[in-house]
């Protein structure tokens, strides 16, 4: 379910109290171990964590008005879902997830990028507390030019 809401807290106001509950708490994780550089948004019907623009002009996709996004957080109609954009494409960094998740013993439902969970206690809150805060701004922007350039390459 794509949200219009202009601001966090517009999103936030907008969910039913049960899912809010969920959002705000899993939002406070991610504020917590966001590292420096990184700055929170709407992007895309959701809350957006990105490189902002000031930061890395050429912009996602080489759009100069959308920040490169690094993570979401947002409420789907059957699910709420977290995506960790620097998870994907990044095979260690999916290694390490899923092997940390096993440790935790908490079951992973993921796809690419997005982690699916119904409630908090479906989360490992400390894999993903450490999952965002590994990666720093300047790395994130290297590996997704890395990526880039790649794809450039094969589309060749």
């Amino acid at each position: 379910m794509r949200s219009n809401a202009k601001t966090v807290r517009e999103y936030l106001n907008s969910l039913p109290g049960d899912r809010r509950e969920i959002i705000e708490k899993v939002r406070k994780i991610i504020l917590k171990n966001l590292p420096e550089g990184y700055e929170e948004t709407m992007q895309y019907g959701m809350i957006g964590y990105v490189v902002p623009i000031s930061r890395y002009p050429q912009g996602y996709l080489g759009d100069k008005s959308t920040p490169l996004p690094y993570a979401s957080l947002a409420s789907q109609k059957n699910y709420l879902s977290l995506y960790l954009m620097g998870v994907y494409g990044d095979a260690d960094s999916e290694k390490w997830l899923k092997q940390a998740y096993k440790k935790s013993g908490k079951k992973l439902d993921m796809g690419k990028s997005c982690i699916r969970f119904k409630r908090l206690d479906d989360l490992a809150l400390d894999v993903i507390a450490e999952a965002l805060a590994r990666i720093p701004v300047d790395s994130y922007i290297r590996k997704y030019e890395l990526s880039r350039k790649r794809r450039d390459k094969d589309e060749i």
